[in-house]
């Protein structure tokens, strides 16, 4: 899966206009992020010379002033995907994208677990003079698509981009939920507010409940700013009321206000005294916790360091969350590879090591296997962009005699090779999903490994810092047993 994002550089003023993107490019080609330069590459312009070649365009059109640049940055699934594939996924994608339009700088940094690319292009076009002109909407009717489309050619998984305008932001929303951890902030954020309104007989002192309740509270009112929106602890970005849904405007919650707070279900008690009032309660499904999740949390409540709190309070755990997850992976990994001593863990490591080289060999099979058929997996391309065209001759219609010449010829180079342009694509989709099965059993013996490490390191951590004598000793006596056998 791999994920992208446009950001605009501006500029600093009329005394260094092209600061922040001069220093844009310097960042994306740090040699200790690039593999020491190799990862680097350039897109009409010369190399050494990409900020000067983007200043004399804009200085060429007069527009030197306002948005300098453009930086996508387009990052992977962890595992996923190696640097050099990654590399030229993102070339292929400036290509497509920008065109011979556009100056760009692009690179891919391998310094981190998830693999990611950057690219950053001049804000002006060399060619026309035109300004690159990102609209609403750009980023799931083209950018994303492409990305799509390209990670589908190398066995890549693919995000779902939601037909529904409405929903084609949240695309994201959910990719930096997933990367900052399983913990979703919605229904966290829609239980307090609507805590918030049942408490309140005003919107103000609906806003000063929230803010009680340790939210920030941005554009309160219309001449503050459009939408109303709030932060809750923990949460980096305030997050505006109405995309919660349509309960959450500024408009609804004040209706709700009138209709749901306390102060109107006594009046409509009194009113209606002879009456039984039924009220619905909307119910919020707990999430699920593993075994091993719930008696870590049992032992932290008895121990007095966990005390029930309100549902707002619960971003404060979320590293202890991710702390149990870890534990629940150990544990499942110890049970999967019946491990019981520190040896059989070093032995489960290294046969995960061994797996590894074994999948990275036939990974780099089927790579060579699909190498030797680009060729002519060039030639049934070029065919099937001559089809429409083949098809018009066909019925009679002589102006695509040229192209006919073409598709004529390309057929003939086929044949001569003893292939047909069908089983072309049947073997291109061959090796497109013996890559992507190749990589899934990549990423799970990397998975494995990672875990077996992380399990060791902790064990050393604990032998170093010093174990009780009764339970080294139980452990050499585990091992004695397991060697006699």
């Amino acid at each position: 899966m791999a994920i992208s994002k446009i950001l605009y550089i501006g500029d600093c003023g009329s005394g260094y206009a092209g600061k922040h993107l001069k220093q844009a490019l310097d960042y994306i080609t740090v040699p200790e992020k690039t593999d020491g330069g190799r990862l680097i590459n350039f897109l009409n312009c010369q190399p050494q010379q990409v900020y000067e070649q983007m200043r004399q365009t804009k200085e060429q059109f007069g527009k030197t002033d306002q948005r300098q640049g453009y930086h996508l940055i387009i990052s992977f699934v962890e595992g996923e995907v190696d640097a050099d594939t990654a590399f030229e996924v993102i070339g292929k994608f400036a290509k497509e994208y920008l065109g011979k339009d556009y100056e760009a700088l692009y690179a891919v940094h391998d310094n981190t677990d998830h693999i990611h690319g950057h690219i950053i292009f001049n804000s002006v076009s060399f060619r026309s003079g035109r300004k690159y002109r990102y609209q609403k909407g750009d980023w799931a009717k083209e950018i994303q698509p492409i990305t799509n489309r390209l990670c589908e050619e190398y066995g890549l998984s693919t995000i779902e981009i939601s037909e529904d305008k409405a929903k084609k932001s949240e695309n994201y929303r959910e990719w930096n939920d997933y990367r900052d951890g399983n913990f979703v902030w919605a229904d966290m954020i829609k239980r307090d507010i609507d805590a918030a309104i049942l408490r309140s007989a005003t919107y103000e002192s609906f806003l000063s409940v929230l803010s009680d309740m340790g939210y920030g509270i941005k554009n309160a009112y219309p001449t503050e700013g459009k939408y109303l929106a709030i932060k809750p602890m923990g949460m980096s970005r305030f997050r505006r009321c109405k995309s919660l849904g349509e309960n959450y405007t500024e408009e609804r919650i004040r209706e709700r206000i009138a209709q749901e707070s306390l102060s109107s279900y006594g009046k409509i008690k009194a009113m209606q005294e002879t009456k039984i009032v039924q009220c619905r309660v909307k119910r919020y499904r707990k999430a699920k916790m593993s075994g091993i999740q719930k008696r870590y949390f049992a032992r932290l409540y008895k121990t007095g360091l966990l005390k029930k709190r309100s549902y707002s309070r619960a971003w404060q755990y979320r590293d202890d969350i991710r702390k149990m997850q870890k534990l629940q992976e150990d544990y499942l990994f110890l049970v999967r590879n019946n491990v019981f001593t520190v040896a059989e863990i070093r032995q489960a490591a290294q046969q995960s090591e061994d797996w590894k080289k074994g999948i990275s060999k036939e990974k780099s099979r089927i790579f060579k296997e699909r190498a030797r058929m680009k060729p002519l997996f060039d030639i049934a391309e070029q065919m099937e962009e001559f089809k429409e065209c083949e098809n018009c001759f066909q019925r009679g219609e002589i102006l695509f005699e040229k192209e006919h010449k073409q598709y004529a010829e390309l057929s003939a180079r086929l044949e001569k090779e003893g292939y047909t342009s069908e089983q072309l694509a049947e073997y291109k989709a061959y090796y497109r999903s013996e890559i992507a099965q190749i990589r899934e059993k990549e990423k799970a013996v990397i998975r494995e490994e990672k875990i077996a490490v992380r399990i060791l390191a902790e064990i050393m951590a604990g032998e170093g810092a010093g174990k009780p004598e009764p339970e080294r000793k139980r452990e050499k006596e585990r091992e004695q047993r397991e060697k006699s056998r």
